[in-house]
């Protein structure tokens, strides 16, 4: 009877995921072997017709290392400045707690709304971007126009908007390490990039290792920027893989081939994480002994 009672307990819990993750997760398995547009009275099954399409697709690969590239430029540099100030702003004082506030204000804003405001400031006319440099004797940039530029200005506002999470996230990692080490460190005579080095890098290691996984997980789904700001372009340079997807699935009506490529982010993703846990995991210690 208890355990019947423990059953009925999680149900309603397994119910919700069921309905809303795991199912829909199967259903896109089953519609990635089928061509099916919405008008076609029942979808037509083609296996891995849709796979190979999609892997073939100079538009698919292009999205993809679109992804990887603003992955690659936006997280490390987030992850860097993030430990940066919060090595400055962890101490439990008055202030700092105000500053981690103001930091961490851009995560819980709309991302429509960060995308507008940078999108007008980026803009190559009347932005304030420019509009700095001018006032420099600067030339302006076309910071969303130009394909070889357009990448690098939407990772640029990524870093400005998840840069305040992992100051907080940072912040609360420094403050769990026992001050007894930084007082052994310098008695052992260790100056402050020393202290650094040899007992809060190692010790933060599990705080980056979390980091960086979400970071990354982040990193190649974006999408919001890309729809406000730039809507893939100029000439594509900014479409990346949720970006296609929504085109070929939505747009296009190509609901099969949607599904084989939201499945391959899927997998590309648990492959990363797995990765990353075999490698950078095997170098994570937790605990201070």
């Amino acid at each position: 009877m208890n355990r019947l009672h423990s059953y009925l307990l999680i149900l309603p819990a397994c119910l919700v995921l069921g309905a809303f993750i795991y199912w829909p997760i199967l259903y896109s398995v089953w519609l990635s072997v089928h061509r099916w547009d919405w008008l076609m009275p029942e979808p037509q099954f083609v296996g891995l017709q849709n796979y190979t399409i999609m892997l073939t697709s100079a538009q698919f690969q292009n999205a993809l290392w679109n992804t990887a590239l603003f992955t690659l430029v936006s997280v490390p540099p987030t992850l860097a400045l993030a430990l940066f100030v919060a090595v400055l702003v962890a101490p439990p004082t008055r202030s700092n707690r105000v500053l981690r506030s103001v930091y961490f204000m851009p995560t819980v804003m709309s991302a429509v709304a960060i995308g507008v405001i940078f999108d007008w400031m980026m803009n190559s006319e009347i932005g304030t971007f420019n509009a700095a440099l001018r006032a420099l004797g600067v030339s302006p940039v076309r910071w969303l126009s130009d394909p070889d530029l357009a990448l690098f200005s939407l990772a640029m506002v990524e870093v400005w908007k998840q840069f305040g999470y992992a100051v907080v996230i940072y912040a609360a990692g420094l403050q769990a390490i026992p001050g007894t080490l930084y007082e052994a460190a310098r008695m052992d005579g260790a100056g402050p990039w020393r202290q650094f080095r040899d007992v809060t890098f190692p010790l933060i290691m599990p705080t980056t290792f979390f980091l960086l996984i979400l970071s990354v997980i982040n990193g190649f789904q974006v999408y919001t920027f890309v729809e406000v700001m730039t809507q893939g372009g100029p000439a594509r340079a900014t479409e990346v893989i949720l970006y296609y997807l929504i085109r070929v699935g939505f747009d296009s009506a190509d609901v099969g081939l949607g599904s084989a490529v939201a499945l391959f982010l899927f997998a590309l993703l648990i492959g990363i994480t797995l990765l990353k846990a075999a490698t950078i995991g095997r170098k994570v210690h937790y605990g201070y002994d």
